[in-house]
């Protein structure tokens, strides 16, 4: 049923969300959808993080049944203990439908920290409509979002992409790094 929600080979081919070459974190993997399309999508490792163990076991099982080499999956606590990654390890980071967690700017600067100058993020959440069958509290809006990416660093690269039939998505950068002249 979960992946009826949207198709992620065709989310993550979006302008700016399919420039993956590197390395990816996804922060809450859930069922392992978005992260076996970003394996294959690159020449680099994603590493799946998720607090639930039956998450954890759903993705890897699904990267092990596809033969994916380049999927590293661990059970991690990533908005209380963040991603154990070193500063700038990573090329793309995915935070899909996870906006609602508790204590979300210390997530999204987890995110910009562990981004390479020049990084991209990837948000994805549910649109604000009745009929949306899942997912956490409707009020979140995409201006919301944009506001919590640009005060967690992030500059903002497109308009706000329409991902139907239940999602939006937004796309953020960060900013190369700039030395200071005297």
């Amino acid at each position: 049923m979960w992946e009826g929600f949207f198709d992620a080979p065709h989310i993550l081919r979006q302008p700016g969300f399919g420039e993956i070459d590197g390395d990816v974190v996804e922060f809450g993997c859930g069922y392992g959808t978005f992260t076996v399309a970003a394996a294959g999508m690159t020449r680099g490792t994603v590493l799946a993080l998720d607090i639930e163990p039956e998450m954890v076991e759903a993705t890897a099982l699904k990267a092990r049944e596809l033969g994916l080499q380049n999927v590293r999956v661990v059970l991690r606590d990533f908005v209380a203990e963040g991603t154990g990654l070193p500063d700038g390890a990573v090329d793309f980071a995915m935070l899909f439908n996870v906006l609602h967690a508790e204590n979300l700017m210390r997530l999204l600067r987890e995110a910009f920290r562990v981004l390479q100058p020049g990084g991209k993020v990837g948000v994805i959440h549910w649109i604000y409509d009745a009929s949306t069958p899942r997912g956490p509290d409707l009020s979140i809006r995409p201006e919301q979002c944009q506001h919590w990416l640009r005060e967690a660093g992030f500059d903002l690269a497109d308009p706000i992409l329409a991902l139907p039939p239940y999602h939006y998505g937004l796309r953020g950068r960060k900013p190369n790094e700039r030395t200071e002249t005297s």
